[in-house]
């Protein structure tokens, strides 16, 4: 009954790649400081746009009596309407408030895609290092088996001392690699917990959460990226931008709107002793045309907003290239990797193989007699060498596979394919909840 239990709990406490990945996005730091960004790009745009609604303003003058002729407005309210009501320039910028809320859309996206990345290259890592830590402690049983076989021999006189020692070596080389493998495991397990917000003691994977990576071929044709468009059209913006600061240079005429309402006293001046016809309310409202004839401040304004646009060309562009070298990269390595990964999944079966047959040969004797010059039969210490390299392989192989694996959804980023691997998650999600 209690190991039922405490099959239930591991399992009650293992969260899915999904999960792990949700959580990531919501609580990673690029993504909030992106959806700042978006907020912002929205705020802008309504700025922009804001400026033609006439805003409205009250306030009051009320001040001490003044000594000879009033030098100010005696209101004892006002209020004041202004907004734009024209401006060629002004559509620029509307446009470049636009494109950039689609820049900053993109680049969140872009740092959604990149923390999905982090977390499940993380999440992939730490159930490959968990399972090679089951097959190195394995190892590690069949390590002191082998040196207690060997001690006996050595005692026997059937084996040198160094046989002992290497036996011995072999152990602690185990011991070692197991500490190893296991503070790579606190390792991953902290940053995934970084990267979620889960405490690092409750991060148990579930290998049955991790879906087969979607094929997608080195040499396929890639899309933008999420990055690379968001550099291309932040690019735009600027270029809107800057083509209004050159247009407010331009013999353009800007045309404003303008309203106010003065409710004005004598009580506290002596307007009334020099203005015969005073009275006390009083309004004005209409427009003011300015034409820029000669004006060196916007000039300068649009010789700074045409480098900015060409910095942000010149990075998109930059941005571009850094991509399809990281495709080709990518495209060398994930051949090697492949190549790599099915020779240490073929060494790892002939490992299983001869495993086997030694097993067979101890059982049951290798037939070769025991006349002069036969093949002597095997020991119990040719089994735990052969158990210890199996389970090597098999680490072997494991390193192989998440090599492989990592590269490949690297590259899935880089070709603009990530949505893929985002819609197995979810597909995945339901299958596993289900069991």
């Amino acid at each position: 009954m209690l190991p039922v239990l405490a099959s239930a709990q591991i399992a009650l406490a293992q969260i899915s790649l999904s999960t792990v990945v949700t959580l990531a996005q919501r609580n990673s730091s690029s993504v909030k400081l992106a959806e700042t960004d978006v907020r912002k790009a929205v705020a802008t745009l309504s700025e922009t746009k804001d400026v033609y609604i006439p805003n409205f303003v009250i306030g009051s003058s009320i001040g001490p009596p003044s000594i000879g002729f009033p030098a100010g407005q005696p209101s004892i309210a006002n209020a004041s309407m202004q907004s734009l009501a024209f401006s060629v320039q002004q559509r620029q910028y509307i446009r470049a408030a636009r494109v950039g809320i689609n820049a900053a859309t993109l680049s969140l996206n872009d740092a959604r895609e990149q923390v999905a990345l982090d977390a499940s290259t993380g999440y992939i890592e730490l159930d490959t290092v968990q399972r090679e830590i089951e097959a190195t402690q394995q190892q590690q049983t069949f390590a002191e088996r082998l040196v207690t076989i060997e001690r006996q021999r050595q005692e026997a006189g059937v084996d040198s001392m160094g046989e002992l020692l290497h036996a011995r070596l072999t152990a602690a080389q185990l011991k070692l690699k197991l500490l190893h493998l296991q503070s790579r495991a606190t390792t991953l397990a902290s940053q995934l917990a970084a990267l979620t917000g889960l405490p690092a003691a409750s991060i148990q994977t579930d290998p049955a959460s991790i879906p087969e990576i979607p094929q997608v071929k080195p040499d396929e044709t890639a899309v933008l990226t999420p990055g690379v468009e968001a550099a291309q059209v932040a690019a735009q913006s600027h270029q809107f931008q800057a083509h209004g600061d050159q247009m407010a240079t331009k013999i353009l005429p800007l045309i404003a709107f303008g309203a106010q309402y003065n409710r004005d006293s004598t009580l506290l001046n002596n307007y009334a002793f020099y203005y015969q016809h005073f009275k006390a309310d009083n309004f004005s409202a209409g427009f003011s045309i300015s034409i820029p004839i000669f004006d060196l401040n916007h000039r300068a304004k649009a010789r700074e907003s045409a480098a900015e646009a060409l910095r942000a060309t010149v990075e998109a562009e930059q941005a571009q290239r850094q991509n399809d070298v990281q495709i080709a990269n990518l495209t060398g390595s994930i051949r090697e990797l492949d190549a790599q990964a099915e020779i240490a999944s073929l060494k790892q079966q002939i490992a299983d193989e001869q495993l086997k047959t030694v097993e067979v040969q101890l059982q049951l004797g290798n037939g070769s007699g025991s006349e002069p010059g036969a093949q002597p039969q095997l020991s119990p210490k040719a089994e735990q060498e052969a158990r210890i390299d199996e389970k090597q392989k098999s680490v072997d192989a494991l390193d192989a596979g998440f090599d492989l694996t990592k590269a490949r959804l690297s590259l899935l980023r880089a070709l603009g394919h990530m949505d893929d691997w985002l819609h197995e998650l979810q597909t995945k999600e339901p299958a596993t909840a289900s069991q």
